[in-house]
């Protein structure tokens, strides 16, 4: 890791969830850009809550004056603006953008732990790609994952980044000898975890019901 090269610990929490979500060899989401879409809203939501500019009242999610880092300022103000409270599962659903998905991605670009690679289609630009530049980050918040799953005390970031993991899918494909009822007392209390596998179902039931 070279000296500009921020720490795992650096990393917010949808820059960690996209970087472990992306194959480090061929740049693309091993999620379906629907699900990844969501996990990233709710990691959103998730990075706010641990700097301490949200927070829920009752079933409720309020801003509650403290900044955040200036990445996701956007979304807090939106938070902030909205004349009436929504659940966090309804803000999961109002923040999910496939243009955040890039500018979180850009952003680890331009911390050269990614590349951007650009696919040309029919003489036009396609899809772009996010291969792994540098693993470090990567391997350091998997150490962590790894330990606070076996048994060692977890840090706030460190169990929300599980949390997130699981309700995207994610986590047993990382972690298949993981051990089910350590995850189920990491996550048990992350709510914006639960307002993705509540996102998450509610767009599975759509699915199958214009099938039928």
């Amino acid at each position: 890791m070279n000296a500009e090269t921020p720490k795992a610990e650096e990393l917010s929490l949808p820059q960690a969830l996209l970087l472990l979500a992306t194959n480090d060899k061929n740049g693309e989401a091993e999620l379906p850009v629907v699900v990844l879409k969501a996990a990233l809203a709710g990691a959103i939501l998730a990075e706010l809550h641990l700097r301490g500019a949200i927070g829920l009242q009752g079933k409720h999610l309020r801003a509650t004056g403290n900044a955040p880092q200036p990445d996701f300022q956007d979304q807090l103000d939106l938070i902030r603006d909205k004349s009436r409270p929504h659940t966090p599962k309804r803000w999961v659903s109002m923040l999910e953008s496939r243009a955040e998905l890039h500018r979180v991605y850009e952003g680890m670009v331009s911390l050269g732990i990614l590349e951007h690679v650009g696919e040309k289609r029919l003489g036009l630009f396609g899809a772009t790609r996010y291969p792994e530049k540098d693993h470090a980050p990567e391997a350091a918040i998997l150490q962590k994952i790894q330990a606070a799953l076996g048994g060692s005390l977890s840090d706030s970031r460190t169990t929300a980044l599980i949390a997130l993991l699981q309700a995207a899918g994610l986590l047993d494909r990382l972690f298949p000898a993981a051990d089910q009822n350590r995850v189920r007392q990491l996550v048990k209390d992350h709510w914006p975890s639960r307002a993705v596998t509540d996102e998450l179902r509610m767009i599975r039931l759509a699915e199958a019901e214009a099938a039928t």
